[in-house]
């Protein structure tokens, strides 16, 4: 296994520079393991300044782990809209009733794994952040940061190099305050050791950095992945009755529990109409197009052609007016679609 020079000196500078230099957020200000673990979930997969908005509001809706079990998914839903990746919020419902059944908020790395949605990343965040636990937390800036310091060209899109910088990052904390140094790795990772040039003159562990003394930083980390990302093509339709608009609420897939649009896999406007019978036993008449909308998710792409159409006699589906609209969990997607209405 590699091993730095001096790794308790790597420890205490890095820790160092954080207390003099990190970022204000604001589940910084607590300690409390609920406020950190809604940050932790939020963060995933998306920016910092986006969540920031998102955690204010969600916590004044449910500032409890027991508000939150008790609040229903359209609830939750509503409260998450536009931050995509919907099954964190519903695994956020799921996880609170297993606390609220546990009697108290888990407060070990081990115990955290046993909560809905919870994986090694966020369990180490929340275990050393809230509870000083000595776990390190390995998320892509920290992989960058050690393969970087370490010098190494394992690929970390691979399962087994995340497992050995997990056991480098566990044997660096040990000699320093988990909290301070785990969160020295993310704010590290966010402003100075970037994924492309990285700021290795600001950098307060430059003198530890293997990849900087041999002039490799720009070539690190390898990450190689395998993903193949797909394409998808969709009618979909603005269906309208005397300034009402119909929406469904979906029960599977990619936007389960959300209220959208209906869209069909079909080559024509006419072949809409039918499948739109043959679904909700209704009768419609397209009669514009209105434009084309790209939606990117992260293994696929949604290229939707939008028509309008209107149904040919009152309808028996729930339609709803511009006002109500705004109130319902909508999937971004179809938000941007509706809001040209």
């Amino acid at each position: 296994m590699v091993i730095l020079m001096n790794e308790k000196q790597f420890s205490k500078d890095l820790v160092a520079w954080y207390q003099q230099n990190q970022r204000d957020l604001p589940w910084r200000h607590s300690k409390n393991p609920y406020h950190i673990w809604i940050s932790e979930i939020m963060l995933q997969q998306t920016q910092v300044q986006t969540v920031i908005p998102y955690y204010q509001n969600f916590l004044e809706h449910f500032p409890t782990y027991q508000n939150l079990a008790d609040a229903t998914l359209e609830e939750i839903y509503k409260c998450w809209e536009g931050l995509g990746y919907y099954s964190r919020a519903r695994n956020l419902k799921s996880a609170a009733m297993q606390i609220v059944d546990r009697g108290s908020f888990p407060n070990s790395y081990e115990t955290l794994l046993e909560l809905k949605g919870v994986g090694a990343y966020t369990a180490a965040a929340i275990a050393s952040i809230a509870f000083e636990n000595p776990v390190g937390v390995v998320d892509g800036n920290v992989l960058r940061i050690l393969t970087r310091v370490y010098l190494l060209d394992d690929n970390i899109a691979l399962e087994k190099t995340k497992k050995k910088l997990q056991l480098i990052c566990n044997r660096l904390i040990m000699s320093e305050q988990p909290s301070m140094f785990n969160q020295g790795l993310m704010d590290l990772g966010a402003t100075i050791c970037k994924p492309r040039q990285p700021l290795c003159d600001k950098c307060p562990i430059v003198k530890h950095c293997l990849s900087y003394k041999h002039q490799k930083q720009n070539i690190l980390p390898v990450n190689i992945k395998n993903i193949k990302h797909q394409e998808q093509h969709f009618i979909t339709c603005i269906i309208s009755f005397q300034n009402q608009y119909f929406l469904f609420k979906s029960e599977e897939g990619l936007l389960a529990h959300l209220y959208g649009l209906p869209q069909f896999d079909v080559e024509s406007p006419h072949a809409f109409e039918e499948a739109f019978k043959k679904t909700y036993q209704e009768e419609i008449e397209i009669y514009d197009y209105l434009k084309d909308f790209k939606h990117v998710f992260t293994h696929r792409t949604w290229k939707m052609h939008v028509y309008l159409a209107r149904f040919l006699e009152p309808p028996k589906l729930p339609l709803y007016t511009i006002e109500q609209i705004q109130d319902l969990p909508i999937s971004t997607c179809h938000k941007k679609i509706l809001n040209t209405l």
